[in-house]
């Protein structure tokens, strides 16, 4: 719905969002609510920013001058914001449900919620999909396994062989890498601390492990073998000769 909004206003000439982050914010909804009613001067579409985007003004002047029609444009626009709306109130309503059922389970929310980087709405996913009965479970390595994000270790004779993980459920997974990213940035926790030590050493070996980065260096990393075994064989051929 935003690109389809976007390209309607690129096509009346409204460069809207080359100033506003989106074409949904307060203030720009003013300024299309204001367009829909047919104004168009693009001074007084500007003075209907709000908050840090009246720092904007002057180029909001510049993006809001073009030929947006009501009779063409406002129809397109009109019908999008309409299904913006209903898909909020839809997402409001599915919201309320949600905070209706979970009413019994608050105790285990708030203990969940005291994981790092795990929010209200982390907490209610991840009850959502594995329950609340941990006895299924013979330990946490086995709720780990069956979420699909255990880690494979496949290694024999020293060679390392593919450690893909199996599919575990698609919405516990996006919950837990949510968390993960946030109790990434957490401070003073383990977890936090964890991450970044094992991101430093991983950053360490990536950079060994790389090659150059430089075109011509890059194409010599690339050919490197070809150039050594093409010297053995010349090698072993003038070692051969009489």
């Amino acid at each position: 719905m935003v690109q389809r909004l976007e390209k309607v206003l690129q096509d009346a000439g409204i460069k809207l969002t080359s100033v506003a982050s989106t074409v949904l914010s307060k203030s720009a909804r003013a300024m299309l609510e204001a367009m829909l009613a047919g104004e168009s001067d693009p001074v007084v579409l500007a003075e209907l920013a709000k908050g840090r985007m009246r720092s904007k003004i002057p180029a909001l002047t510049d993006a809001l001058r073009g030929s947006f029609r009501v009779c063409h444009h406002g129809v397109l626009v009109r019908q999008i914001l309409s299904h913006v709306d209903f898909l909020d109130a839809q997402l409001a309503e599915i919201d309320e449900q949600i905070t209706t059922r979970v009413t019994t389970f608050e105790p285990i929310i708030e203990r969940v919620q005291t994981i790092p980087g795990v929010a209200r709405k982390c907490a209610i996913g991840m009850i959502a999909e594995i329950g609340v009965d941990m006895s299924v479970f013979a330990t946490p390595a086995h709720l780990a396994l069956w979420a699909g994000i255990c880690p494979g270790n496949n290694a024999s004779g020293g060679k390392a062989r593919s450690g893909r993980t199996r599919h575990g459920p698609v919405a516990l997974k996006t919950v837990l890498t949510e968390a993960a990213q946030a109790a990434a940035r957490t401070k003073n926790t383990y977890l936090g601390a964890r991450y970044h030590a094992i991101r430093g050493r991983r950053h360490l070996q990536s950079r060994r492990r790389d090659p150059p980065r430089h075109p011509d260096r890059l194409l010599a990393h690339r050919h490197c073998r070809r150039w050594v075994s093409g010297s053995r064989r010349r090698l072993a051929r003038t070692t051969a000769q009489p």
